[in-house]
């Protein structure tokens, strides 16, 4: 699991070590609903990274490393 310490640094040097790897995902939606899947990080970027969904119901989504922090968005390795 990827761990939010607070520092963005972190989180982004985690995220980037897990670049090409495996993930699971786990967003929150608001009012308690989550959507949870497995995915694949494709690329990393200076403020955000793109996750590419296995399966053909979602399509590929980018999430900004804040979002992490703040843990609306869970990122696990698998």
């Amino acid at each position: 699991m990827i761990k939010t310490s607070g520092d963005i640094n972190r989180i982004k040097n985690a995220i980037r070590n897990s670049l090409n790897k495996d993930v699971a995902v786990k967003v929150n939606l608001g009012r308690n609903k989550y959507v949870s899947y497995k995915a694949k990080i494709t690329n990393v970027y200076p403020a955000l990274f793109t996750v590419e969904p296995y399966g053909e119901t979602l399509a590929k989504t980018s999430f900004s490393y804040s979002e992490v922090m703040c843990k609306s968005v869970i990122i696990k390795t698998i």
